[in-house]
């Protein structure tokens, strides 16, 4: 297959993968602390994702980098986090996509990636989708939380450059083992502050977001690593419709008019780029 296509494929499954996590996390942080499910969450996922990367794990090639991206993506965590309970999960979501704009400055810049018109005619069409979506919502009594989500997108969008940076020496089972270890070990003084005992049902969802997690974050490495991170961030604008579908099936969140024709908006501008991408790469 084709490696544009693989990586649009493989960040397609891990952007479900994801958007089926959320739902999990956001149930329990109505009996937990958020930064406490931050915790539980990546602590978990060892178990998961060290059995994948073996002993590779304990020596990776780029330590200096594994640090750096683990700082990184506990600051945007620590930022989505406090968002998570607050907010809609289709406008949650809509408002991650923001990241893909700073993903692809940043790579132009960082890694050299060459930027076609259509990449950042899609980006503004998916930009003026998310805005259709959040804008309304900015000035309300809950807009503080928006601007919480907001500031993690660029966060988020530094960790997964060094990510694209880290698969030229490691492999991403590695990259992934060393997320969970570095953001645990950063979240555990949040944890430990707001710690409260979980029950039985938390243990049990606290294990699956783990291994979720791990299997949505060594998928988006893999995308990462067999096609130019631009590219195979397109496909993340898909998490709306996910989004949109979980939280009325889960949270009976009704989908407002301006949620609807922005989702309309950043569909269009994913199908268009998915196939340009496709023409260029040749598939």
């Amino acid at each position: 297959m084709n490696r544009a296509v693989q990586g649009l494929l493989l960040a397609a499954g891990a952007g479900l993968t994801f958007s089926v996590l959320n739902v999990w996390m956001r149930l329990l942080t109505a009996e937990l602390d958020p930064f406490q499910v931050q915790f539980l969450r990546y602590g978990l996922g060892l178990l998961f994702v060290l059995p994948l990367a073996g002993m590779a794990a304990l020596a990776p090639k780029n330590l200096p980098g594994q640090l750096w991206r683990g700082a990184v993506h506990t600051a945007g965590l620590l930022c989505w986090f406090a968002a998570l309970p607050n907010i809609p999960y289709a406008d949650l979501s809509a408002i991650s996509f923001t990241g893909p704009i700073f993903i692809m400055l940043g790579a132009a810049f960082f890694l050299g990636e060459r930027l076609i018109w259509q990449r950042w005619a899609a980006a503004a069409l998916g930009l003026l989708g998310v805005l259709i979506v959040v804008g309304p919502q900015l000035g309300g009594t809950g807009g503080v939380y928006y601007l919480w989500m907001l500031l993690s997108t660029p966060l988020f969008a530094a960790s997964f450059l060094i990510t694209k940076a880290l698969t030229r020496r490691d492999t991403p089972e590695v990259i992934v083992a060393w997320q969970s270890l570095t953001v645990t070990l950063f979240t555990l003084p949040l944890a430990l502050w707001v710690w409260e005992w979980p029950s039985a049902w938390a243990w049990g969802v606290a294990l699956l977001s783990g291994a979720l997690g791990s299997l949505g974050h060594v998928l988006l490495t893999h995308a990462y690593r067999v096609a130019d991170i631009s590219a195979a961030t397109g496909v993340k604008f898909l998490d709306l419709v996910w989004a949109v579908l979980l939280g009325w099936m889960v949270f009976a969140e009704v989908p407002t008019v301006f949620t609807l024709a922005g989702a309309l908006v950043i569909l269009g501008a994913t199908t268009w780029i998915a196939r340009v991408e496709s023409r260029r790469r040749g598939a």
